[in-house]
Order: structure tokens, then sequence, then C-alpha cells
């Protein structure tokens, strides 16, 4: 019997965090919500909320490499806030390449009826359940 998978996706910004699900079993990640930062502890609080409801027992977070595949400011400072969320939450952390991510997302929204592309809270929260969807397939085929 395969052991319960109980991750959360989060594709970190300077303004919001998108936040994604995946099911029992790994199969399937589905966006949850948009976290619009205020400041370090309650974004903890907010995601400290999430994680006790839905058990999670892992963060999976999209870390943004260059086109080059080299980590630029950016990726520095998402890792320097996920070591933090780690360490404040109690949680390992796992991280995906995410570039690219908002394109596809944007891409997979457009398909929606009444999709705004001003809607960058939808927009955060799609790229989160692609980074935790990424994480879920390499793991399944691992």
């Amino acid at each position: 019997m395969q052991s319960r998978i109980s991750a959360l996706g989060l594709d970190i910004g300077k303004k919001r965090v998108g936040v994604a699900g995946c099911d029992g079993i790994g199969l399937l990640a589905t966006p949850i919500t948009t976290i619009e930062r205020q400041n370090f502890a309650q974004d903890v609080e907010k995601l400290r909320k999430i994680i006790k409801e839905r058990e999670v027992s892992l963060l999976v977070v999209g870390l943004p490499y260059s086109m080059d595949g080299s980590l630029g400011l950016q990726a520095q400072y998402v890792q320097d806030f996920a070591a933090k969320l780690g360490e404040a939450l109690y949680l390992p952390i796992e991280y995906v390449d995410e570039r690219l991510t908002s394109v596809e997302a944007e891409e997979q929204l457009k398909t929606k009826k009444g999709f705004s592309s001003r809607d960058k809270g939808l927009i955060d929260r799609q790229a989160a359940a692609i980074i935790l969807q990424q994480w879920l397939d390499q793991r399944a085929r691992s």
C-alpha cells in the first residue's frame, strides 16, 4: 500500500504566494488559494492554517532559475524565504524548477470563461499547482 502524500506547492513572489495542494495518493495537484503577502509572521500564520487543515508534511517550492540555468537574485530571494518558512513551520522543503510556470499557468487559464490576465492571484495559484504537479510526476517516475 502506498503511503499518503500531503505536500503543499508554493509559488513564492514578493507580493503573493500561490498555494496548491494534492490528493492523498499524489496523482493530482490543484490550486487552493493565493496569499497576499503582508509580513512574514502573517504569511506564516496563513500557511500554518492550511498546513494544519491539510495535514501537510512537505513544502514544494518553485525555484525561478534563469533561462541559462543559473540562480539569479529572485531565486536567491525564494530560497531565503523558503528556508525561513520551513524553519518557522517545521517542515522540509523540496525545490522544483519553475521556469515559465506563470506563462504556462496563464495559457491554461485562458481557456476558462471569464479569465482575466489581470487576476495575478489566480495565475499564482495555478502556477503553484503546476509546480506541485511537476514534483508529483517526478516522484511517480522514480
